[in-house]
């Protein structure tokens, strides 16, 4: 099959062949669909988060699986599934109290003795990268790391939802627990950011305010439900939300991962407001509250791929998009061969697209 590799940090995935193994016990074989480009990939790709390599990046993903390993389950051949980011083993202390997402998934994965699941073709091994590895034609993976779904879901909008969506709906609905009435300020306007702020209309949030330095990613903002937008780039972004607001927010949520757009999240808040930081920043930053902030009842969390509950919250996140109130067709700005993919990131970076989505025959 296909994949594009990073066999360097820094440098431009290769679209190779590569030979991938047949399942074994609760492992799943998928015919990748469709994979969204996340900027979470591209920490990955230029070394700001250190991974073995070689390996193949992608982690937001719909397919079709095509064969299942013995003592599979909850999934099976023909099915139409979304990949999730988190491959949780079910039983430890996280998983049995509901915390899927923070599950480290240790023995979901392959062991150092036992045959890869992906190799090149001189027979080395190409790493798994956040057990998925999405950008290829197939994912051989645990059947813990992917939900069946509605059949007559459209895989290509599907696959947003495997990243971008559980993280920024996961993140209103889980995490924030936003009430009906309740103000949100979203700082990034990216994938996650419009992800999260379409949840918040859903969810019944009075003021969705949308904080971004990029006027076509405020546009877009507007589109996916917030009720105003604000320059996040200029001096007195935070003053003019908390102005508007009389006072400041309820949640203000960071989808960037910068220390400036932490700050900003922490600066927009109300007496007894939280903010969740969803961005991955520079794994030497910090984010803090001051002595008058935590006096003032604040709260500053993380909130990992939304707190999402995986074989739950997926499903409903489809039937919310079958019946026409989650946003996935807005979300998705380019359809792109895997061929392309550089071409994908690059646009990335230049800011002007929300997700582009590789779209496998």
């Amino acid at each position: 099959m296909k994949a594009a590799i990073l066999r360097e940090a820094g440098q431009p995935l290769t679209v190779e062949n590569v030979s991938i193994d047949r399942p074994r016990a609760r492992e799943v074989l998928i015919r990748t669909a469709a994979c969204g480009l996340c900027h979470s990939d591209l920490h990955f790709m230029n070394g700001s988060y250190p991974h073995p390599l070689p390996a193949i990046p992608g982690h937001e993903a719909a397919g079709i699986v095509e064969a299942v390993g013995d003592e599979v389950r909850s999934v099976k051949v023909g099915d139409a599934v979304i990949t999730c980011l988190s491959a949780y083993c079910g039983h430890c202390e996280f998983c049995v109290s509901g915390r899927l997402s923070l599950c480290l998934g240790g023995d979901t994965r392959r062991g150092a003795e036992d045959a890869p699941r992906i190799s090149a073709e001189d027979g080395s091994v190409v790493n798994q990268m956040l057990n998925l590895s999405a950008f290829a034609e197939q994912m051989l993976i645990h059947e813990n790391a992917c939900v069946a779904i509605d059949p007559e879901m459209p895989l290509d909008r599907a696959a947003v939802i495997g990243c971008a969506v559980t993280t920024g709906a996961g993140t209103v609905f889980n995490s924030c627990n936003v009430t009906p009435g309740e103000s949100v300020a979203v700082v990034g306007c990216g994938g996650v950011g419009l992800a999260t702020i379409n949840a918040a209309k859903i969810a019944g949030a009075g003021r969705i305010i949308a904080a971004d330095p990029i006027p076509e990613k405020r546009e877009m903002a507007m589109a996916m439900g917030a009720t105003d937008v604000v320059d996040a780039g200029t001096e007195g972004a935070a003053g003019e939300i908390v102005e508007m607001t009389q006072g400041g927010v309820d949640h203000a949520v960071e989808a960037v991962g910068r220390p400036q757009s932490a700050q900003l999240t922490v600066d927009v808040l109300r007496r007894g407001g939280t903010a969740t930081i969803l961005g991955m920043m520079p794994l030497d930053e910090k984010v803090g509250l001051s002595a008058m902030d935590l006096l003032s009842g604040k709260t500053l969390q993380g909130a990992i791929m939304g707190d999402t509950r995986f074989p739950v919250d997926i499903p409903r996140l489809v039937d919310f998009y079958m019946k026409g109130v989650l946003k996935l067709d807005e979300l998705i700005s380019d359809r792109i061969s895997l061929e392309q993919v550089n071409e994908g990131f690059e646009a990335m970076e230049k800011g002007v697209t929300a997700r582009s989505v590789i779209v496998f025959d």
